[in-house]
């Protein structure tokens, strides 16, 4: 029989967001926000990094598997509006303190001594890739939506992203972190986010076989099968190998009578003009990087940018108000100064 835990000081005062089970040698994290689609608090994070180590010590669990309690988010993210918040309130200590945390739970799950399970069936953003592609194996489904959204909110991706991103095909990491692109399931096999691709029907099963201690091959080899992926790789290659933002972004609306380039300059469009230039300059130099460098520039870039007008004002415009029409400073890519990246970017 399984036996349900609940861990951490929020869960003491009745507000916990994590569930967690333990049976057949199967350690099981639940995502249980629901109101806001699993979005990463501060007492998630540090509750499941919490939880990972004791089961990491633990002899008796093989296998860690997490899921979400609720079909239509495995994880949108990080707990944005509140950083925007402290922003406001000028409490750069608290953004430091939630960032440390998450980039802290990140580099665990990727550095995981035992087989680390994630099953997405449905909207995996931002931090929800954080704990989840850092991961051994990476379930998907048809439902599961996969993106990293920042730029549209004055942000880069981080959560490691600047790691892994330049590490897919040719072009698919600076188009998705440039655009916040969506990935169905089977694309995100295809480019390398996740690992196995099961039908939305069959995934319960496949959690049942894993909670009962049934080996991952076993489970997942009957349910899972080679994918097919009609993402435009050879355009993605073409049009994103540039990262002058410049370069990349006329090359696009010069494409005239090409449908998709246009589609892709609508998207660079909705972005912060500086975070487009900062995501590119974090990509590039996360090609030669370890994780554990990407996470560490990504702190430091990440206290800046949040200090910045364009975050407080994205976040505001797709999170708060949700009038998607933000009003970026600088206004276009070619009036962002050079000098500002840099200071932004740093060392």
């Amino acid at each position: 029989m399984a036996e349900e835990v609940r861990v951490g000081f929020a869960s003491v005062m009745g507000m916990s967001f994590i569930r967690t089970n333990v049976a057949d040698g199967v350690g099981e994290i639940i995502l249980d926000r629901p109101k806001a689609l699993n979005a990463l608090d501060q007492s998630m994070i540090d509750e499941m990094h919490q939880t990972l180590l004791t089961w990491g010590d633990d002899d008796s669990i093989e296998t860690v598997l997490v899921t979400s309690a609720h079909e239509r988010a495995f994880c949108a993210g990080g707990d944005i509006r509140a950083i925007r918040q402290h922003a406001l309130d000028g409490d750069a200590e608290a953004i430091e303190t939630y960032f440390t945390a998450e980039y802290r739970l990140d580099q665990l799950v990727a550095e995981y001594p035992k087989p680390y399970v994630a099953l997405i069936d449905g909207a995996a953003m931002g931090g929800g890739l954080g704990i989840s592609v850092h991961g051994e194996i990476r379930v998907v489904t048809e439902n599961a939506l996969i993106a990293m959204p920042e730029t549209a909110i004055g942000f880069f991706p981080d959560i490691g992203a600047t790691y892994f991103l330049p590490r897919l095909p040719e072009g698919v990491g600076l188009w998705l972190g440039l655009t916040g692109a969506r990935l169905r399931g089977a694309d995100a096999v295809a480019v390398g986010l996740a690992t196995h691709h099961v039908k939305a029907a069959d995934l319960p099963a496949l959690a049942g076989d894993i909670r009962a201690g049934v080996s991952l091959g076993e489970a997942l080899r009957p349910r899972s099968a080679p994918v097919e992926t009609d993402l435009p790789l050879r355009r993605i290659a073409e049009y994103f190998s540039d990262s002058d933002i410049n370069a990349l972004v006329g090359g696009l609306q010069g494409a005239v009578g090409d449908d998709w380039a246009q589609d892709m300059v609508g998207l660079l469009g909705n972005a912060s003009p500086t975070s487009l230039w900062v995501t590119a300059a974090l990509l590039e130099a996360g090609r030669t990087s370890s994780l554990a460098e990407c996470l560490d520039r990504e702190l430091r870039v990440g206290a800046r940018v949040c200090a910045t007008p364009d975050f407080a004002e994205g976040v505001r415009a797709v999170l708060v108000d949700k009038d998607r029409n933000p009003a970026f400073t600088p206004a276009t890519i070619d009036a962002v100064d050079p000098a500002e990246v840099r200071r932004l970017v740093g060392d």
